[in-house]
């Protein structure tokens, strides 16, 4: 059997982990600091517990360059999955809490009836959220809105789908964008980890004016976060599933802007909602809750906290200029690995536009010989027995998928570029 050391593992999530993180971590799961309890045993309300988020939180905001005096960092649960819901409550309570102070400085709070039948008129009509839908992570943020708020608040402002007939792989000219007038949010995947699409940059039409105002942007960056620099400024709330790049399953993160949160925005009251025919959130997908409690409302998952922190910990020993090396070394990888794909093109089909190939999700199809099943199963069992693993595509949409996250070394690219070379060639 193989050992640890002979693997490179490129699964698209959980991802694999560094290894000497993985032996700090099973050390303090059996006694942390010399405490004689192992780290997932101790309170989620004790100093040591505080301390460990704190240092998280401050070693991302070093790493990301996230400016603290405008961004709350908080530690949820429920995944991407859960902030589609909650990026959705969230932001809908604070277009609802924006228009309420509006009425009621223009009516008064004597009749409270009138100020709310004016808030329900103005929530029908001018209610939108608007999604860029490039990949299956979008469609299903998208569903999950058309569902929580029903499909006359939802404005599906663009679709891959219909410049690639039918299917996923590029992403639609900004141009045609069809995006509403004061939406409650905007919102878009970074990084399509099934369909391997991926934002070159961010969209020029989001960027926010020279007085600040603009779109209310909220990514999806689950499976690209950490690998590459990006503009926080430009975003009202940043998300993403701790168990690509930064750590293990269990934890996510939410990166909101602070106006969104009191004293400046406070969240309206569920009788409120009840009556504007709104969805009241759970409470445990509240930002506002969550924040003012620092993460620990409830119990939160310290030593996933713990393992985030460390990956960052290390991060930030590797590389002295922080997410710009990262970046170049996630570059230098995707760039050995696309180009052993393209210099076989008889053997091997990339599935995204090149214009948008994600560098941390390789999505392409093995075309040998005109029988792709045979092919695929061919190359995954020859990969295999090389160590090469986790290579098989989603299950949605098959194909092969090499995830290059920031766990696989250098070495482990230039072995799987060897590869893809040696199979054509065979």
């Amino acid at each position: 059997m193989p050992s640890r050391a002979d693997i490179h593992y490129f699964g698209a999530g959980p991802a694999a982990l560094p290894t000497d993180v993985l032996e700090i971590a099973a050390q303090a799961l059996l006694d942390f600091k010399g405490t004689g309890l192992g780290i997932a045993e101790h309170s989620h309300r004790s100093e040591l517990a505080t301390n460990i988020i704190n240092e998280a939180k401050a070693d991302l905001a070093s790493y990301l360059d996230i400016p603290t005096s405008d961004y709350e960092t908080i530690f949820m649960q429920a995944g991407g999955t859960g902030e589609f819901a909650a990026s959705v409550y969230n932001l809908v309570g604070a277009w609802v809490a924006r228009q309420h102070a509006a009425i009621l400085q223009e009516l008064g709070d004597g009749d409270e009836a009138a100020v709310v039948a004016a808030l329900r008129k103005k929530v029908e009509s001018d209610l939108k959220l608007d999604y860029i839908v490039t990949g299956g992570w979008s469609l299903k943020a998208y569903q999950e809105a058309v569902r929580l708020l029903g499909p006359e608040y939802v404005n599906l402002a663009a679709d891959a789908r219909t410049i690639n007939d039918g299917k996923f792989g590029k992403i639609p000219d900004q141009s045609t964008w069809k995006l509403s007038k004061d939406a409650a949010l905007v919102y878009y995947c970074d990084n399509e980890t099934v369909d391997g699409v991926e934002f070159p940059e961010f969209p020029a039409i989001l960027a926010p004016k020279a007085d600040g105002s603009g779109p209310i942007v909220v990514a999806d960056m689950s499976s690209n976060i950490l690998s590459r620099r990006i503009p926080v400024s430009n975003y009202s709330l940043i998300f993403f599933g701790a168990q690509k790049n930064l750590g293990s399953t269990g934890v996510t993160v939410a990166i909101l802007k602070k106006s969104f949160l009191p004293p400046t925005t406070v969240q309206p009251s569920a009788p409120l909602l009840r009556k504007l025919g709104l969805p009241i959130p759970p409470i445990i997908l509240q930002y506002e809750i969550i924040a003012k409690n620092n993460s620990l409302y409830n119990t939160l998952s310290i030593f996933d906290v713990y393992i985030a922190g460390q990956v960052l910990k290390k991060l930030l020993r590797t590389y002295e200029n922080k997410v710009d090396g990262q970046q170049a070394v996630a570059e230098k990888k995707a760039n050995l690995i696309y180009s052993a794909l393209e210099a076989h093109p008889d053997v091997y089909q990339i599935v995204p536009d090149k214009s948008v190939r994600s560098k941390m999700n390789i999505c392409f199809r093995v075309t040998k010989n005109g029988n792709v099943d045979e092919a695929e199963k061919s190359f995954l069992k020859e990969a295999t027995a090389l160590n090469l693993t986790g290579l098989k595509g989603h299950r949605s949409v098959g194909g092969i998928r090499a995830s290059n996250y920031n766990s696989i070394p250098l070495e482990g690219a230039e072995k799987l570029a060897k590869f893809i070379d040696d199979f054509a060639k065979a």
